[in-house]
């Protein structure tokens, strides 16, 4: 039944937003539509009917079912034709009948004439399982797809739309056993010439062709979707605690990081215009008053937009989708003091929210055209079967609304604005000379100067080297003005791509009168640092005092990790220096901190037989990449943005270092509120589809690791075995009064043998 929650009520419209308008004056109000809509597909004009934007924006269609069907990614490449990639066989039934069949497909698509909609498409790659990461790279696509680790590139040799060409250019014969959800959710080339994957502790440089890959020291807990700023600034983002932001406040290279007050407590918050009764968390998760849902579940798929065509004050904006609530969140990215926030941009509305049931917002992009685009899988279940088990909540719902009929769909739209037209102008860059590449490192559009950059260290074309180092320290070259800020730091990230930088053009780059420009030009000497260069180090103590607390904090992070006097003497004259500055100091903390727990780690462990070694070793592996995303690092527990802790803390917890049969138990089968007398905002989900040497490994790091303050024995294999084959099989996660019942049956039953026995 259709109800009206709130009549439209229009305080103040402007028919017209000019650029740069305050949000302030985008006046515009939120309106429930229906507390308990109905599940019907809808088509792509009757969808976008349903979606409120604030004055003056509108979406517009570019592709949709059958051309792209089940789509969760896209990528252009340098000529501005659009890859898909889509998991064909993702969510079914609430079973999952068939989800890991190879019947995937990467799409490429084209617009021919101009009008920004899509007309002609191929299938670039077919028969995948669930492809997850696409990246363009010159001529080649790069691809990841599931429950395997291996990179692929493939290529079209002779025009036809289609790969005839594949080869591995990163290979890990691992297997990913994590649950879809947890594995790798993108990859970006980002502005220092890393690619980034969202998930673990791993980094890679092209070079030739191939992936090469460095390891960091934490381990990255991002989910679906990784996205940068204009200066390099990694956004992940964690679906499973609900937290929209994570990682934001320094690179992953210098280790994990995060604030509790790095976003405001609103911008947690979501405000659907429909009722959201598919919420993992059940009725608990929803406003009590309009079933819309309260709070992050499945946040994912974020951007800073970077574009040109849509209002300046959208430019440098923080963008997350949340498809449970079919919303796309919009944040204020505000730097103070070199430390970083996000605010909510509107009070209890969202800056695109729609009453479409089907509507699934799971990645957004900015375009080529300087537009914002919105990849829609349009899917009835959201939510992978881990989470739908029979018994469940969501398996209720899903089977009461009948969500499993509602497959084989998808749109991707833009959002446009009434002030701005788009950019008309076909990339053509994979066809033009690097000169002409050169031109823009200056485009008001981000994704051109990032695509320019990128095409030229693919190509290693020394030829532009010298105009790089003209741009890079202020000369024009061959643009048709002096070079922007980020004209020069991409200059520099291209010099560093192709081997090229040289100390005069690094020191005058010290010198610059913008910021960012010197923040650059410390972050990219650590090539020099890290070879124990003394006149480059030396050079460097002359931004001790630099006035921008982003240098300053660059600098301190770049030097940290040489081990030269001259090196360690600026770092501590910058901690002295800089007593306030909160984010230098608790990252020099954290740093030392885990310097001490590895080398103490490694000390302890070789205390340990190889075969518990080696399970605490793989469990620490699979803790850091899944566990820890509740749990926290140090097992504490999460705390950031003011929200609740997502799942109880592990550190002193009488379940890790008690009974392992219990422990056992729980991770098998799951685990519910309350938990001393707490309740958590989400279930443990079990963990029973995974091998028993997985389930030992976690638990053996859980019970015996130094981070976490515990020294358990290990669990093994054969304990595993025995308890799987003697709990019964659970319809739902026990309780913690159901474990104390199993284990007060367990002990009846000894002592009944013992006497018997006797």
């Amino acid at each position: 039944m259709h109800i009206l929650f709130i009549t439209l009520a229009i305080l103040s419209i402007h028919a017209c937003n000019k650029p740069g308008k305050p949000l302030q004056e985008q006046t515009f109000v939120r309106t429930v539509v229906d507390t308990n809509p109905p599940v019907t597909p809808l088509s792509p004009e009757m969808s976008i009917q349903k979606i409120q934007l604030p004055p003056g924006y509108r979406i517009e269609l570019v592709a949709s079912e059958p051309m792209v069907q089940e789509p969760v990614a896209l990528a252009w490449d340098g000529n501005g034709r659009m890859y898909v990639a889509e998991m064909n066989t993702y969510m079914k039934d609430a079973d999952a009948t068939g989800e890991f069949e190879p019947a995937s497909r990467i799409k490429l698509l084209e617009d021919t004439n101009g009008d920004g909609k899509m007309d002609k498409s191929t299938v670039f790659v077919d028969s995948l399982v669930l492809p997850r990461v696409i990246l363009p790279v010159g001529d080649q696509l790069l691809v990841g797809v599931t429950n395997i680790q291996h990179i692929w590139s493939y290529r079209d040799t002779n025009g036809d739309g289609k790969a005839d060409e594949k080869k591995i250019v990163f290979k890990n014969d691992v297997l990913d056993v994590r649950n879809l959800e947890h594995q790798n959710g993108g990859l970006l080339w980002n502005l220092d010439n890393w690619i980034y994957p969202t998930r673990d502790n791993l980094r890679y440089k092209y070079k030739n062709g191939l992936l090469v890959v460095d390891t960091m020291v934490d381990n990255m807990i991002g989910q679906w979707g990784i996205t940068s700023d204009n200066y390099g600034r990694l956004f992940y983002s964690e679906a499973g605690p609900g937290l929209p932001a994570v990682q934001i406040q320094q690179m992953p290279a210098y280790g994990a990081l995060n604030f509790n007050d790095q976003y405001t407590q609103d911008f947690t918050k979501p405000w659907p215009i429909i009722g959201n009764l598919d919420a993992q968390g059940g009725k608990n998760s929803l406003r009590t008053e309009d079933n819309t849902l309260k709070e992050f579940t499945s946040g994912c798929g974020q951007s800073i937009f970077r574009g040109d065509r849509l209002p300046e004050d959208m430019r440098g904006d923080y963008f997350i989708p949340e498809p449970v609530g079919r919303i796309i969140k919009r944040g204020k990215v505000i730097n103070r003091n070199g430390k970083i926030y996000i605010e909510d941009a509107y009070q209890q509305k969202d800056w695109l929210a729609s009453a479409d049931m089907n509507f699934r917002p799971i990645n957004t992009y900015t375009g080529p055209d300087g537009c914002f685009y919105i990849v829609d899988m349009y899917h009835g279940i959201i939510q992978e079967s881990e989470w739908t088990n029979p018994g469940s909540y969501l398996r209720q719902i899903i089977e009461q609304k009948e969500l499993y009929k509602n497959k084989g769909m998808g749109r991707i739209y833009r959002v446009v604005h009434e002030d701005f037209t788009p950019d008309p102008t076909k990339p053509n860059m994979l066809n033009e000379p690097s000169s002409k590449l050169l031109t823009y490192l200056d485009h008001p559009n981000g994704w051109w100067h990032d695509n320019a950059q990128q095409l030229m260290i693919v190509r290693n074309d020394q030829s532009v080297v010298p105009a790089l180092r003209e741009i890079a320290t202020g000369g024009k070259a061959s643009l048709t003005k002096s070079p922007s800020p980020l004209a020069r730091i991409h200059a520099l990230w291209t010099l560093e791509g192709l081997d090229a930088l040289d100390k005069k053009t690094l020191f005058q780059a010290f010198t610059d009168k913008d910021p960012q420009v010197r923040k650059t030009a410390v972050w990219i000497s650590e090539h020099f640092i890290n070879n124990n260069d003394t006149e480059v180090i030396q050079k460097l103590a002359s931004l001790i005092e630099d006035p921008s607390a982003d240098v300053r904090i660059q600098l301190s992070l770049s030097l940290r990790n040489n081990t030269s006097d001259p090196s360690q003497k600026i770092v501590k004259v910058l901690l002295a220096a800089n007593p306030h500055n909160e984010l230098m100091q608790f990252s020099f903390t954290t740093f030392t901190e885990t310097q001490k727990k590895l080398a103490a780690e490694k000390e302890r462990t070789q205390n340990l037989s190889p075969a518990d070694r080696a399970l605490v070793t793989n469990g620490a592996t699979t803790f850091k990449q899944l566990c820890a995303t509740c749990h926290g690092a140090d097992g504490k527990g999460v705390l950031i943005g003011g929200k609740e802790m997502p799942a109880p803390p592990l550190v002193g917890s009488p379940r890790v270092k008690g009974d392992k049969t219990m422990l056992i138990q729980l991770l098998l089968y799951g685990l519910k509120d309350p938990v001393d007398g707490k309740t958590y905002p989400d279930i443990m989900p079990p963990m029973g589809s995974n091998t028993d040497e997985w389930v030992a490994s976690v638990l053996s790091y859980i019970r015996n690791s130094g981070d976490l303050g515990n020294a358990s024995s290990v669990v093994t294999t054969d304990e595993v075995k025995q308890v799987r084959a003697e709990t019964p099989q659970m319809k739902e996660p026990f309780t913690l009064q159901l474990l104390e019942i199993f284990k007060l049956g367990r002990a009846e039953k000894s002592n009944w043998n013992n006497a018997s026995a006797k």
